[in-house]
């Protein structure tokens, strides 16, 4: 099948050609996750009829899955809803009534990968002992005032310094150790568990992030990320139904399950429509319109289109962009796509018969006193468990039983992911027994853990802005192909949504939505132009 290119000169335009005969425009939707499904919805509320979406797996929902365990919901990707004041997502859940079992309690205000704000994290050192409460709440007040340090930079336009090399996690790492040292009323002993506790601290930093390490984080552009106002929301029956009502309404003929994508042609001239048209079987009798582009899936399956909007995760983007495109892309979005981060955040579901943990302990935090001058969270494969930041108590008992919920991030997360079950479960368990002291802990009757990092149609968690990449990337990789506004080529043939291209709320479920909705608007926007159709446009 050969590239499809329009030439400078050509006058066969497909998309001139439809807009005459006032055609509905041929949509194809590449993956039914959030932002998939905000983007056919959007779509069909305005009176768009010829609409396809082809997801690679067998079920709708992307990096949300929500795994039934009894008679609760276990989430092994998405789970809180972050923020609520204008949060579409909230708007979505409490509207459909899926907040009303939710309990204060579970209404987080603090850090978000907590899943109930009363209690108390327990910090444990690898010698078994725990931290003092007064200790904590010291360094935490610490590592805290340092943290709005790095958001200054973005927010306030404050030139970084050479010495941090542009890192969030080297300049954290050297703010916070100077004023440790520096604290003339802590013995050496209070001083080395400080330093221990930050590299805690910068191993849940990381994996909230999803990044291998918070030195790829960058801290020109950390403050970028914006937080929606407002608690952070768990929906006790699964993030999946948020999804379920955005395609409730998309009817069954429009989703199209186990259909990867091998190639995007696009800019398609006419002649190379016919030629890949001849390829294809359409069982019909007369042949469809010149299309500039056409989605080829694995199976042999060709589909033409007048525009195909892409939601495949960064971590797709990077590994096939180069084979997926064809003409490949332009080098500047090439290079945004190679320069962005996406990594893996892996949750670890431990059920036990009872709970060996007290009842006020919200999470067993990992302190290891001997990594206190530790310069980089890399670590071999064979120790990859050290990766492991934390254990959080699942809360209500009354909803999840005794269950923990560990956490980790990077290589280390797809190192756990190569492991069998049981591998994991002793692990953990060992894990568990030296950090709190107790050698009684007995063995996880069930193990449940997520695997993003290797799964072909996800690759990696979510994104962040890496060190060496900026807001203006973000705002590339979702710029609309062809970039130029020549009346000879069709505009909008490939778009881009996804959480990796909204430039404020990338890494969240409601990025991922809102850049849905903004490139439906964009074809919206497009025939209200073209055809002055009486289509309104979607609130976002």
């Amino acid at each position: 099948m050969q590239s499809c290119e329009i030439s400078s000169d050509s006058t066969d335009d497909p998309l001139s050609s439809a807009l005459h005969r006032h055609r509905q425009p041929r949509i194809a939707v590449i993956g039914a996750g959030l932002a998939g499904l905000a983007t056919t919805k959007t779509l069909l509320e305005n009176g768009f009829t010829n609409v396809t979406v082809l997801e690679a797996s067998d079920h709708i929902g992307g990096r949300v899955q929500s795994i039934q365990h009894g008679k609760t919901t276990l989430e092994l990707g998405a789970t809180w809803i972050h923020g609520a004041n204008g949060n579409p997502i909230y708007h979505l859940a409490e509207d459909n009534g899926l907040l009303e079992h939710t309990t204060e309690e579970e209404r987080s205000v603090g850090r978000i990968s907590l899943y109930a704000k009363n209690g108390v994290a327990h910090y444990q050192t690898n010698n078994g002992k725990r931290i003092p409460k007064d200790l904590v709440e010291e360094f935490s007040d610490l590592y805290n005032e340092v943290y709005e340090l790095t958001q200054e930079f973005f927010q306030n336009g404050k030139p970084v310094g050479a010495e941090s090399q542009n890192s969030v996690g080297i300049f954290t790492r050297d703010v916070v150790r100077k004023k440790i040292m520096l604290d003339p009323y802590d013995s050496e002993g209070t001083k080395k568990l400080k330093l221990s506790m930050l590299q805690q601290y910068l191993k849940v930093e990381s994996c909230e992030s999803s990044s291998p390490s918070m030195d790829e984080v960058s801290l020109s552009e950390f403050g970028e990320w914006t937080e929606i106002p407002g608690a952070h929301h768990v929906i006790p029956a699964g993030f999946i139904k948020v999804v379920e009502i955005l395609a409730q309404d998309i009817p069954s003929h429009v989703l199209h399950f186990s259909k990867p994508v091998r190639r995007i042609h696009w800019n398609c001239s006419s002649h190379d429509t016919e030629e890949i048209v001849d390829q294809a079987d359409h069982n019909q009798d007369q042949r469809p319109s010149p299309s500039p582009v056409c989605v080829e899936c694995e199976d042999g399956e060709c589909l033409l289109a007048d525009h195909v909007i892409i939601t495949a995760s960064l971590g797709v983007l990077k590994k096939a962009h180069e084979t997926l495109f064809s003409p490949g892309l332009p080098l500047d979005k090439a290079q945004a796509i190679q320069k962005l981060g996406i990594s893996t955040t892996d949750k670890i579901f431990l059920e036990f018969a009872e709970p060996f943990w007290s009842p006020e302990c919200n999470s067993i935090q990992f302190v290891w006193e001997d990594e206190a001058q530790l310069e980089s969270q890399a670590y071999p494969e064979e120790l990859w468990y050290r990766k492991i930041c934390s254990f959080d108590v699942l809360y209500p008992p009354e909803r999840y039983g005794h269950m923990l919920s560990g956490w980790i991030c990077g290589e280390e997360a797809l190192c756990m992911e190569k492991c069998d079950d049981e591998t994991v479960a002793e692990i953990c368990t060992e894990l568990l027994r030296q950090f709190t002291g107790n050698q009684n802990i007995p063995k996880p009757r069930r193990i449940l853990r997520s695997s993003w990092g290797s799964n072909p149609y996800i690759r990696g968690s979510y994104s962040f802005t890496r060190v060496g990449s900026s807001g203006r990337d973000v705002e590339k990789l979702a710029e609309p192909l062809p970039y130029i506004k020549n009346t000879k080529a069709p505009p909008l043939q490939v778009l881009f949504a996804g959480e990796a291209t909204h430039r404020k709320y990338y890494s969240t479920t409601h990025g991922a939505l809102l850049s849905g909705q903004r490139e439906a608007n964009r074809l919206i926007e497009l025939y209200q132009y073209s055809f002055g159709a009486e289509t309104t446009k979607p609130n976002i």
